[in-house]
């Protein structure tokens, strides 16, 4: 099972910095491919960042690649998504998510658990 919990969100003002992070309280983390997704009102839901299961393969979404930095600690069980410069483009609600394997991974049909989100604004 995974249980998926965001923090860090907050307000910051452009170009400056936040760093999400994802804590799985279940007993498998380490064999699952975990993503950040986010949703600005009135968008769809939309794929950020990416990494498999070992840490060892990354995917960007082109509006975020440069500048926001996904890692994760296995033995934690914990996944992070450093943000910055930020952009009041880049406001909105930050999910974690979890699958297993990194095929689809950009796609958030496929996933099976999903945390309850954090809010992230930029002030311009």
């Amino acid at each position: 099972q995974v249980q998926l919990v965001e923090s860090g969100g907050g307000l910051v003002p452009v170009g400056g910095s936040l760093r999400l992070s994802c804590a799985d309280s279940g007993r498998i983390f380490r064999y699952y491919a975990m993503a950040w997704f986010r949703q600005a009102p009135g968008k769809e839901r939309e794929f950020v960042a990416g990494i498999s299961s070992d840490g060892s393969s990354t995917f960007y979404a082109d509006s975020v690649k440069g500048r926001f930095t996904i890692s994760r600690d296995n033995a934690k069980k914990m996944v992070y998504l450093q943000m910055n410069p930020l952009s009041p483009e880049d406001t909105a609600v930050y999910y974690c998510a979890a699958k297993p394997g990194v095929s689809g991974i950009t796609n958030y049909h496929a996933y099976n658990y999903w945390g309850q989100g954090t809010q992230a604004t930029v002030s311009s």
